[in-house]
Parts: structure tokens; sequence; C-alpha cells
């Protein structure tokens, strides 16, 4: 068996299909960044720990989390709450946990937009870190997501787990990925400044994980990006495959990279607030 940790902010829709999914465990936390919704209110009437704590960033909330509430079990999985587990991934988390030589393995996600699976242009299998040994890995902060630190050999699992990264409608989803995008406005800024590309991991990467890393800071440094995004996600992945649902998911994720875009010139050229000292002592003597 192992816990499964649930992160949450204002997620009253899916807060009960998440957790109805993930009982398949008997060690669930919900870790809350204190909703002002009725996510506590919903998640409160299953057998679950709540736990609150301000939420400052998402390698941040999660180590914290990793630090702070300790599970039942040896290993754990993280939920997000627009996600769900299934009996046949569980399933093979409950094998996975008893081999000595992982302390952490990738599930890849199936994003679900408009009702339908994004299958071509979200570069399915896209992996993410969802299960391993507590004390072993942990998280820092990268753009508007995180990337995880693992102390010791990982793996890949087989079993995928639907993702339903629209389930609150497109205003909550726009609203979101305008937060999200100053903080990758500020990872590009940075990654242009002090990163560079892993041509090696780019083209002969081990795993997915490396590879998309690498095409990632490569896209930073090419021009038009949104239109490139665009073209590269619709006809080179084949969204133009996922119908109506692949075109939408595309015209959306191109308009997310123009918005970082935009962002970054703003970061650059628009004006800091400062305190002219001459004006001041000016002030001052008369």
């Amino acid at each position: 068996m192992f816990s499964i940790y649930i992160l949450t902010y204002n997620e009253e829709l899916d807060i009960s299909a998440c957790i109805e999914s993930a009982m398949l465990s008997d060690d669930i936390i919900v870790v809350d960044s204190y909703s002002s919704d009725r996510t506590v209110e919903f998640a409160s009437r299953y057998p679950v720990r709540i736990v609150q704590h301000a939420f400052e960033s998402h390698g941040r909330q999660r180590t914290w989390m990793l630090e702070n509430i300790h599970p039942k079990y040896e290993w754990v999985y993280i939920l997000e709450a627009d996600e769900r587990m299934t009996p046949e991934l569980f399933a093979e988390c409950e094998q996975a946990i008893h081999n000595p030589n992982y302390i952490g393995y990738y599930v890849a996600e199936r994003v679900m937009f408009m009702n339908t699976w994004i299958r071509h242009s979200t570069q399915y299998p896209r992996y993410q870190l969802r299960l391993f040994r507590h004390g072993k890995v942990w998280f820092v902060d990268y753009g508007h997501t995180e990337r995880e630190v693992c102390e010791g050999a990982t793996s890949f699992l087989k079993e995928t787990y639907p993702h339903y990264t629209c389930s609150k409608g497109l205003n909550r989803w726009i609203e979101k990925h305008n937060r999200y995008s100053s903080d990758e406005a500020r990872e590009t800024l940075h990654q242009l400044k002090n990163g560079n590309v892993n041509w090696w991991h780019l083209f002969f990467g081990s795993s997915e994980v490396e590879r998309r890393r690498a095409l990632k800071d490569l896209s930073l440094r090419l021009p038009a990006r949104p239109l490139l995004r665009f073209l590269y996600m619709y006809f080179i992945l084949g969204g133009c495959l996922d119908g109506h649902a692949g075109l939408a998911w595309c015209t959306l994720q191109a308009f997310y990279e123009y918005l970082i875009l935009l962002k970054v010139w703003e970061m650059k050229h628009m004006p800091t607030p400062s305190l002219d000292t001459k004006v001041v002592e000016s002030v001052i003597i008369h």
C-alpha cells in the first residue's frame, strides 16, 4: 500500500471525484492552499486527512508537504485535484513499490479536453514523477511549475492517468494560465541569461523527460515561438488528428506562448519604480 497526497486550491468541482478515485488507498492527505470555495467542506465528507498551508510556489508547496505531513506508508503518490487515479494504475503502483532498484516512477498523463483525449499534440506519452519513496525526492521551482530532485534511480510505469485540464471551464483555464505566463516569463529571462541548450539530451536523451526539457530550452531561443508552437503541435505532432478539440487545444497553447513573450517584453522594457534622491532632497529643502 502507498499514501496519496492531493494538492488543492479552489477545487470544489473536482475534489470529490478525485478523492473517490484515490480511495483505493487507506491514507489520503488533502493539502489545501486555503481555498476560498467549498473544497475543504467537500473533502471533509471523506475519510481523509486535511492540512492547510499557504501557497508560495509549486516546488515549495510540495517540499513543505513532504517535510511536514508524514504519510502512513513508505511510498507516496502525488495527485492533482483535476487528475484521477485508476484501478489499473493503482495495481501497477502496488507492484512497483516492491522493486528495490528504484526510488521513484514517472507516469504518463492523458490530457482530457472538450471530452476528448488530446493524444497527439500533448507529446503523449508525457511523463510526470508521481510515485516515489518518501524522503528520496524533493522539488524545486521551475517557471510556473516544479522539477523533481531524486536521490536514486527512477523508472517508468506503463499505466496512465487522466488529467482533466479544463474541467473548471475556459475562464478558469485562461485566468490560471495568465498567472502561469508571468512565472514562465521570469524563467525565460533567467534561462536566456544563464542557461543553455543540452544538445546531447535533445537528440540522444535517455528518456522522454530529458528530451522534452532540452526541447523546451531550445524553444525559448527560437523566433516566432507562438506560430512555431502551433505548427509543431498541430501538424508535426498530429494535433489535426484530434479533431475540433485538437485545433482548440493547439490554438490555446499558441496563445499561451504569445502571452509569455508579451510579458518577457514587458519585464525588459516597462519602467520600474525608483526613488530619485535629487528630487527628494529638493522637496526636503523647500
